[in-house]
């Protein structure tokens, strides 16, 4: 039988599919819904005198801001001694915020942490690598495993939370801003809460020593007190590593756990809507197994290099809520950037068509010191509003509409691409000796994004998911890209996803280590061999970019290594045409009632693009409006949302005479958008 005419027979067989559950509008009825959409900035009182501060809110009031976010990074303005508090100064600002029509999220400044602290508990310090004390000098410098910190965020946020629980500008609270940022600390305490935590892990040092392959290079432990803090700038080995971050993502999380324990004590009818950064690169947490026990909306800083990339970050910050985003920061300069005209619009556009609900300017007010001097606001360094305040005041004002029409999306993913911390990890370990960064040529997170963008482009919504954490019935196709760590949890639901009549696209590189991060000794790929109904065992490359066939056309990946597939019930889809053997490039297998297809080379849009092309009829996806490159769609209530993310007009093919509802401009049989436009067409 052809492949053509397998995928034909299969998709007769397809009998699964997505019900959703999302809902229209927010998880509380107090909370922010459908209807609703916030353009605000971000804004920070301590640097401004009383008459500043009020000029500022009449140019928010002026510009038609309806939100803005304070108390970020400013505890020590709340509480300047330690159980002293003030809080008549933001009271003050509070008060004028509700009188000017402008709702607050109230961050919960637990980081950094000020200076009386660290000087009265110096386990707050950060202890280096080489066992010396770093001064608390910039952001984030701060031991948040520490009891004393612990205890002290947690009487901060305590008195925050009670003093605006009732508070009618009151729309969110924040937790520690950018918590998942922040330096690991090496001090003979926290190598005790490390030896801790492994005690919890693994029970007995002889379960370490095989976790950890101590056998190996005769590393062996004699007792745990043998153990020492893993650095995180090397040596490794991966499996020390891994357990490193991981512990100071259980560090991370508790912190946010005890925070909301706090938010749902005093304020139970506020969401928590927090600027947290898990992908941060001196520590990071895994947010996506942990997040539902924190949030309550997806929120994050969107400081986009291009489209794709920065979608997929936000939407990671998503996962499988319901809710919609927020962007507690949002781009409108930058270090050294002042910003260009329409670039802050545009992406707002782009925002609106992945499901964003707040956008909020970072910063309001141009810094005049600190560690973000040339950080370009809204307001420049000499008070004067910039054209930037009228960018986002158009902003505001186009929100005030769109509201009226279905926004904020609340999206229905029917494709979920799955994340892992732990393979983000695991995939690039730490030291000279590490051969895992060799074998793993293109960056994790690449390889995702390669995934996501030809999803993207084809205006399919998607949901970023940890795979072992999420319920995967929803969706029509699971994409699983170079997923290094496959665990126990996670080999079980995608077979049970496939079992059940799902379909999963996995690719080279995934599942090839268990959750110790050590090869599996079984069939590859790990735990999943009789799912997707092959092994894969050998690695080559070849010295031309590597082609296939599929459904009679040639692909070219773009790719030179590969991996050699063994089919035992698969069946080929397409083989490479220039391999030694034409070794299987994608192959199917039915397993349960549903399909497990396999790509043979890594994930890049080259190659999996194609593919995912391929199997959107079989899996009955329907994609989204077709677009000319570089212009992105949503259908949002029977009206079409339009973004022109290029620098050059773009012409988009359309039936008859339509009246586009943000421009006004009527459009015959194309709708024609400027450079980093926007419509909505009926």
């Amino acid at each position: 039988m052809s492949p053509k005419h397998l995928v034909k027979c299969l998709v007769v067989l397809l009998t699964w599919s997505a019900a959703s559950t999302a809902q229209d509008g927010p998880a509380h009825p107090s909370w922010p819904g459908r209807g609703q959409l916030y353009v605000g900035a971000c804004y920070q009182p301590v640097d401004r005198s009383p008459a500043q501060i009020d000029s500022d809110i009449a140019i928010m009031k002026r510009a038609g801001f309806n939100v803005v976010r304070m108390g970020d990074l400013s505890w020590d303005s709340f509480e300047p001694s330690q159980g002293t508090f003030t809080f008549e100064w933001f009271d003050r600002i509070m008060d004028k915020m509700q009188e000017n029509g402008i709702r607050v999220v109230v961050d919960i400044p637990g980081s950094p942490a000020p200076i009386w602290l660290h000087r009265a508990h110096p386990g707050v310090d950060i202890v280096g690598e080489n066992g010396a004390r770093v001064p608390p000098a910039e952001r984030y410098m701060d031991n948040i495993g520490d009891p004393d910190y612990a205890r002290e965020a947690g009487l901060l946020a305590d008195a925050i939370t009670k003093r605006y629980a009732h508070h009618p500008a009151v729309i969110a609270i924040g937790y520690d801003n950018e918590i998942g940022d922040g330096l690991m600390s090496y001090s003979e305490p926290d190598r005790q809460r490390f030896i801790a935590w492994l005690k919890t892990k693994y029970g007995t040092i002889g379960n370490l020593n095989k976790a950890w392959a101590t056998q190996r290079w005769s590393r062996r432990l004699n007792g745990f007190e043998d153990v020492d803090l893993p650095l995180a700038s090397g040596p490794g080995p991966a499996e020390r590593y891994l357990d490193l971050h991981r512990y100071w993502s259980d560090v991370t999380v508790e912190r946010l756990r005890e925070l909301e324990a706090i938010r749902r004590r005093n304020m139970p009818d506020v969401p928590s809507i927090s600027n947290l950064w898990d992908t941060a690169g001196r520590r990071g947490f895994d947010y996506l197994s942990t997040y539902k026990s924190y949030v309550s909306y997806g929120a994050e800083g969107f400081y986009p290099g291009e489209p794709i990339g920065g979608s997929l970050g936000a939407l990671m910050t998503k996962g499988d809520l319901d809710t919609p985003i927020w962007f507690n920061e949002f781009t409108a300069g930058g270090g050294g950037f002042y910003g260009t005209h329409g670039r802050s619009r545009m992406y707002a556009y782009v925002a609106l068509l992945i499901g964003a609900q707040a956008a909020l300017a970072w910063t309001f007010n141009s810094h005049i010191g600190g560690e973000e001097q040339a950080l370009f606001g809204l307001v420049d360094h000499d008070g004067t509003p910039s054209w930037k305040v009228d960018e986002f005041a158009r902003i505001a004002h186009e929100f005030q509409q769109l509201a009226k029409l279905g926004f904020p999306r609340y999206t229905r993913p029917e494709v979920a691409i799955a994340y892992s911390f732990e393979s983000f990890i695991a995939s690039h370990p730490n030291g000279p000796s590490s051969t895992t960064r060799q074998y793993f040529q293109a960056d994790y997170t690449q390889q995702v994004q390669e995934a996501f963008d030809p999803l993207f482009r084809a205006n399919v919504d998607v949901a970023i998911v940890n795979v072992g954490n999420h319920d995967l019935s929803r969706y029509k196709l699971v994409v699983v890209p170079a997923d290094y760590v496959m665990d126990a949890a996670g080999a079980k639901a995608l077979r049970d996803y496939v079992s059940g009549g799902g379909t999963v696209l996995m690719t080279a590189l995934s599942a090839k280590v268990d959750e110790r991060a050590q090869w599996f000794e079984t069939p590859l790929p790990g735990r999943l061999s009789d799912v997707f109904g092959l092994k894969t065992n050998e690695f080559d490359r070849v010295d031309a970019s590597l082609s296939f066939e599929l459904n009679g056309a040639s692909v070219d990946s773009g790719l030179r290594w590969y991996e050699v597939l063994e089919p035992s019930t698969a069946a080929v889809l397409a083989r490479f045409t220039n391999t030694p053997d034409h070794s299987p490039a994608v192959t199917i297998n039915r397993f349960g009632k549903g399909n497990a297809i396999y790509l043979a080379t890594e994930s890049k849009a080259a190659a999996i693009g194609p593919l995912l092309s391929s199997i959107y009829k079989m899996v009955g996806l329907q994609p989204g409006p077709r677009t000319p490159e570089g212009v992105y769609a949503r259908v949002v209530d029977g009206r079409t949302l339009y973004v022109n993310t290029t620098e050059r007009e773009q012409r988009i093919p359309i039936e008859g005479r339509r009246k586009g509802m943000i421009s006004g401009r009527f459009y015959e049989g194309a709708v024609i958008l400027g450079p980093q436009d926007a419509d909505l067409v009926p």
